[in-house]
């Protein structure tokens, strides 16, 4: 696995324990923002790793969209749509507590979907 592949992948799941933090501390908006963090990290480490373009949220649906054809897992651009929710709901806040808890629930299965897509050496 490449140096900066593991960067993103780490701070994938720091930002998913935070979110979760901040989500048991009721600060919707941080925890919506970890979550997507999470997501977008995670897509990063996997473009990364396959030497692909990742620094515009256009390019991270790409490759997820990328994905969804080389898997044939019809999930992942949905469970990424949800990530990007949470991420609207940083500047918005109109997501309730029970609905960020099912979005950050989705984007931690993405991760699980994503994290095996990764080169181990």
């Amino acid at each position: 696995m490449l140096e900066s592949t593991n960067r993103y992948a780490v701070a994938s799941r720091e930002f998913m324990g935070k979110a979760y933090q901040y989500l048991a501390e009721n600060d919707l908006p941080q925890a919506s923002e970890k979550g997507w963090g999470a997501a977008a990290e995670m897509v990063k480490a996997v473009a990364e790793e396959r030497g692909r373009p990742h620094d515009t949220h256009r390019l991270l649906f790409r490759i997820v969209s990328a994905l969804t054809q080389e898997t044939g897992d019809t999930q992942l651009p949905r469970m990424f749509g949800q990530a990007h929710n949470l991420h609207i709901n940083f500047y918005e806040n109109w997501l309730a507590p029970e609905d960020v808890q099912l979005y950050l629930q989705d984007v931690q299965t993405l991760l699980s979907k994503l994290e095996p897509l990764l080169e181990t050496e």
